[in-house]
């Protein structure tokens, strides 16, 4: 299992600038340093899925896949209302655990809403945790209220910021106890999706040596 970095970005294909190409922009995210997708494009039908996520894992991403697991994956990021159970382990055809932990091959992550549910996350097995929203996002405007950098501290699991994240801000939740921040809008939407990928893992480099 590959070291969990300490950026991560969502794809969403309906935010792309007209006419640039999913590949193209996470082709242009891997050549400035990225290192782990999550696959989104939940509209998609499985096969279609699988088949980006090989194309992906193609550019040298490590593809993380939201929802279901995929061949190409090394992960699978699950919804906050998933749970890890016998039935999900049986699925990614993986082997126990001595520690009865969920996985013993793949990242296995969580969608989360507050540090209670990312408590209960840790209990369950999961390796890292996403928590969201962070701060006001375009992607979901309204999306509950923003939870700022100080819910990030002495939480059990590896976990990301997610919602709102910039390399103006990516920092700030690191300093405050984020093992590291998931992106999507402001990957999806640049003209430049490689810069915006540059700056956020120099700002989260700036953020970890704190």
């Amino acid at each position: 299992m590959t070291v969990l970095p300490r950026l991560l970005v969502l794809t969403d294909r309906s935010q792309l600038p007209l006419g640039r190409s999913l590949l193209a922009t996470m082709a242009a995210c891997a050549e400035a340093g990225l290192t782990h997708v999550v696959l989104r494009e939940l509209d998609e039908p499985l096969e279609h899925r699988a088949k980006l996520a090989e194309l992906l894992a193609g550019l040298g991403l490590n593809v993380i896949a939201a929802h279901t697991p995929l061949p190409a994956a090394v992960g699978v990021q699950l919804p906050a209302s998933a749970s890890c159970n016998t039935s999900f382990v049986e699925l990614l055809a993986l082997s126990e655990r001595p520690d009865s932990r969920c996985n013993s091959v793949l990242h296995l992550g969580r969608s989360c809403h507050s540090a209670t549910e990312v408590a209960t996350a840790a209990e369950q097995g999961f390796d890292y945790a996403m928590l969201s929203p962070y701060a006001v996002t375009e992607s979901k405007p309204g999306y509950g209220p923003p939870l700022g950098p100080g819910t990030f501290g002495d939480l059990p699991l590896p976990t990301y910021a997610l919602g709102g994240i910039t390399s103006d801000n990516a920092a700030d939740p690191v300093a405050g106890g984020a093992y590291g921040v998931a992106v999507m809008g402001a990957v999806m939407r640049a003209d430049e999706p490689g810069q915006v990928v540059r700056d956020l893992l120099a700002a989260l480099a700036a953020g970890v040596t704190r």
